[in-house]
């Protein structure tokens, strides 16, 4: 097992049990307690958890997002407020580009309305529904980033196919994540697609966020985009005005 892999599986026990042991873990991987304290170590280091003498607990309940990892539940979760987000940030593309569209289901709804129009674009993605939806449209160009394929997730996960970011101009990514905050930016459950995530961000011209209230003042494990990476920020009109407020030293809201 890779280190990272290891270190998601940690991450993923500590979301189901609030806390783990070393000699738990040790039990668990079959690695020596040496290799668990490396690995809990790195995690309390990049805020993924905190280390306690002997293991680690979860951080602060009230900023981490309870994880749902079954795609077709999420999607339909606040799905007003996505489509809201959607509308806008489609008015942004021109025929010709080329954007990038990650593998939420905010992005899915953006996927919806460039599916039914005429736009002449290039789409890179890493969702698998989003992929099969627009290519059903002859005006588009899909390209469909490679990796690892696992369970109910519409994520192509993993890092193996970031050449295809480093052949082609990027114009804008289009991102969605599980969490915000001014501290951990934009943040994520999956380590692999963060992985993949940061990558988007560092190839693309430019990165709009589509990130809907229910997400704002929250983290999830791993941060994929600093808000100062960002050219700009689509939320719904739900967001508070306080926290719109807050935010707005940090990031340009698009409406």
């Amino acid at each position: 097992m890779y280190t990272s892999e290891r270190r998601n599986k940690i991450l993923s026990i500590l979301q189901e049990t609030g806390s783990v042991s070393v000699n738990e873990l040790t039990e668990v991987f079959n690695v020596s307690k040496a290799t668990i304290r490396s690995d809990l170590n790195y995690l309390d280091m990049n805020n993924m958890l905190v280390r306690t003498h002997g293991g680690a607990v979860c951080t602060k309940e009230d900023e981490v997002i309870k994880v749902d990892k079954n795609y077709d539940i999420r999607k339909q979760k606040n799905i007003e407020k996505k489509a809201e987000i959607a509308k806008i940030a489609f008015q942004l593309i021109k025929t010709g580009e080329c954007i990038i569209l990650d593998a939420s289901s905010t992005c899915y709804e953006l996927a919806k309305l460039i599916s039914q129009s005429d736009l002449r674009i290039t789409v890179l993605t890493n969702g698998l529904r989003t992929a099969s939806l627009l290519k059903e449209n002859l005006n588009l160009t899909v390209i469909l980033i490679g990796g690892v394929v696992k369970g109910t997730s519409n994520a192509v996960e993993g890092v193996l196919g970031i050449e295809i970011l480093r052949k082609v101009n990027i114009d804008t990514l289009f991102t969605s994540s599980y969490a915000i905050s001014t501290t951990g930016g934009l943040s994520d459950f999956n380590l692999y697609e963060v992985e993949l995530k940061k990558r988007m961000v560092e190839f693309a011209s430019q990165t709009i966020a589509l990130v809907d209230s229910s997400k704002f003042e929250k983290k999830s494990i791993a941060t994929f985009a600093a808000l100062d990476q960002l050219t700009a920020l689509i939320t719904d009109s739900q967001l508070a005005r306080e926290v719109r407020e807050q935010y707005s030293s940090e990031v340009n809201f698009l409406e």
